[in-house]
């Protein structure tokens, strides 16, 4: 899928934009919790501004196109598929320099189970390109806040994309892990490839905690974010974050192929 019309359109059929599953509820109640500074929601973010819930609305109609109607306080939200369009140029473009310099690059995901395909071939074709897909501190263990409580985590990569798995789950090495807002892997990882003489990243690519946490640490992150994560929103605003595309990250894995082809054609690494 190499137009953006036909991605405008095929996004829009799939429920990825345009009315989506996201609640509008659910979306007002993190902004409150953002704007309250709930580490919860800011997801490895350190904002330099006083963002209120107003703010916060405002922003993320503009930056994915929810209503700013105040009175507009239940239903599904709605993505702009023109605006999602524009963010995976942006995002394609960013892919496009970091592979031509074949640069290291790091993949992790807190929505596994969803987007590890999208991430993965994007993976695949950036080393076909010679970047160096990094796997930083595998295996290592790192507890995070849940709603269940605190869990103990590993580090596991699948495909070169890195994600968390409960300890006592599934094998190492197999999908699909866990799901995780906590920016506390990326952390984990990026210290491992610091401390390890390795290479470091020039392009962190992913979601929740991964984008935040690598981009609050001063690493250039691009990733994939739904209406009620607005943290990579104000991380993108406040110059943290390159790129935040907004998508539902929700829908069936294989929903988000077209767009991994779609960024790669812009991206010249086709297959």
């Amino acid at each position: 899928m190499s137009s953006g019309t036909a991605l405008r359109d095929y996004l829009v059929a799939v429920g990825l934009a345009g009315v989506v599953a996201s609640a509008r509820e659910r979306s007002l109640g993190r902004y409150r919790l953002f704007a309250a500074r709930d580490p919860r929601v800011l997801i490895g973010i350190d904002p330099q501004g006083a963002w209120s819930e107003r703010d916060l609305v405002r922003l993320m109609a503009g930056k994915c196109g929810v209503s700013d109607d105040p009175r507009c306080v239940s239903g599904h939200d709605v993505i702009d598929p023109e605006l999602t369009v524009a963010a995976l140029d942006t995002f394609a473009a960013r892919v496009r320099d970091v592979a031509r310099r074949r640069a290291p690059v790091l993949f992790g995901t807190g929505h596994p189970h969803r987007l590890i395909g999208f991430y993965a071939g994007l993976a695949h074709a950036m080393s076909a390109a010679g970047c160096e897909i990094l796997t930083p501190a595998q295996g290592r263990c790192v507890d995070i806040t849940t709603r269940f409580g605190l869990r103990t985590c590993s580090l596991d990569y699948v495909q070169g994309v890195g994600l968390v798995r409960e300890s006592g789950g599934e094998r190492p090495g197999c999908a699909p892990g866990a799901h995780t807002h906590s920016p506390l892997p990326v952390r984990l990882a990026l210290d491992a490839a610091a401390g390890g003489g390795g290479p470091l990243p020039e392009l962190v690519v992913g979601d929740h905690g991964w984008v935040c946490g690598a981009g609050q640490l001063g690493f250039e992150a691009i990733g994939l974010a739904d209406t009620d994560d607005p943290a990579l929103f104000v991380g993108e605003a406040e110059g943290v974050v390159s790129v935040a595309v907004p998508v539902d990250d929700g829908v069936r894995s294989d929903y988000y192929t077209p767009l991994t082809r779609y960024v790669l054609n812009r991206a010249c690494l086709s297959q």
